[in-house]
Order: C-alpha cells, then structure tokens, then sequence
C-alpha cells in the first residue's frame, strides 16, 4: 500500500471519528442490498474487492500478563507463546482479512484499516475454569484506491465465547486451538461488516 494511501486512510479515521452511526439495520437480511439514510439521501452499495487491510494496535492499549481471572488491562490474549501481544493481535486480525479477501471480488477495490481498541481474552485460570469472553473492539474504516471515504469509521464489538474446564480441553484435542477460534470468528465478523448486505449510513 502506497504512503499516499496509508496518509488517507489515517485522515479519514480523524475526519469520520465524530460520525455517530445508527447500528439499528445492522443485523438486516443479506436479501436487502442498499440503505437509504433518511437525512443525507445517499445509500451505500456494497460490491467490494478488498485490496488491503491495514491492521493499527495502538502502543497505548495495556497488555497484561497476570493470571487472575479478569485482568484490568486493554490486551489479554493466551493463544500465543509470551512475547509482543500488540503484534500477535494485529496477526490475528491480519490472518482473518486474509481469509475475508478471498472471498470478497467485487467491482469497487476498497482498502480497510482497522484500528484495535479492546482485545480482552481470557487466562489460563479463568479458561481452565469457570471460562469467559473474548471481547474484542475496534473501528473500522473503508477507503477507495484515491483515499476516498467509501464508509466511514464505525465501531464494532465482537463477543466470542470461551468454554472452560473440560470443554475448553476437548477443544483444544480437537485442533479447535485459541488461536483457531478467534480467527475463525474475526473471518466471520469481518465478512459481515464487508459482505453484499444492509449498508450503514452514517449522519455526520
């Protein structure tokens, strides 16, 4: 992705950040293929060809290590060996788009950047236990090869269960790993967002 690209998508991001979007129509039938905004009259078609996504885990956000049962901490993952959490998260997302991009070949190149605001996993204690949560927040945004807003930023918070005690150990004999099921629900979450469907037309 060119400099010029990656400056436009970081100038969307901050002129979209005060949109407010109605979220009501996000669970629309797939059958449905526009939205008309009431105000701006303008409706969003989605036909995309994901050319690239750019996945930002920003410095800021606290990574923890402890193994209570709900560490106070921006960042809790255990599916990898210790080391950079920003950067095993920004793969995860990463390895997800991959996935999502295969099957995306419609007429409008778009490119996506993902800024990660929460990724809440769950330890070892609360996994091998009474099990939780994979919380995971983020904005989203989708430009076209010119930096062109196609759709502004929007939140998205995606909620995936984590068994615990002996469900979470059948998973894990099953190859169904930590890491297996968060991108596998991060495919299906980002192909909803990108997917022929109920546009959201954000009032600015």
């Amino acid at each position: 992705m060119s400099l010029k690209l990656i400056t436009a998508l970081a100038l969307a991001v901050g002129l979209s950040a005060c949109a407010t979007v109605d979220t009501s129509t996000r669970n629309a039938p797939l059958e449905l293929p526009t939205l008309q905004a009431s105000d701006s009259g303008t409706e969003i078609r989605r036909d995309y060809n994901l050319m690239d996504v750019v996945v930002v885990v920003p410095e800021s956000l606290r990574a923890s290590e402890s193994n209570a049962y709900y560490p106070v901490a921006d960042i809790v993952w255990r599916g990898d060996a210790i080391g950079d959490r920003h950067a095993q998260v920004a793969d995860l997302f990463k390895a997800a788009a991959r996935d999502v991009a295969s099957d995306l070949n419609g007429s409008q190149d778009v490119y996506v950047q993902i800024t990660v605001a929460r990724f809440h996993g769950v330890t070892e204690r609360t996994r091998y236990s009474v099990g939780g949560v994979y919380n995971m927040v983020f904005d989203m945004t989708i430009v076209d090869g010119a930096g062109n807003i196609v759709e502004p930023t929007r939140r998205i918070e995606a909620d995936l269960p984590a068994p615990g005690g002996q469900a979470a150990l059948e998973l894990e004999q099953s190859g169904q790993t930590e890491k297996v099921r968060v991108v596998d629900y991060l495919t299906f979450v980002l192909t909803r967002e990108l997917s022929p469907a109920l546009a959201v037309a954000p009032r600015v």
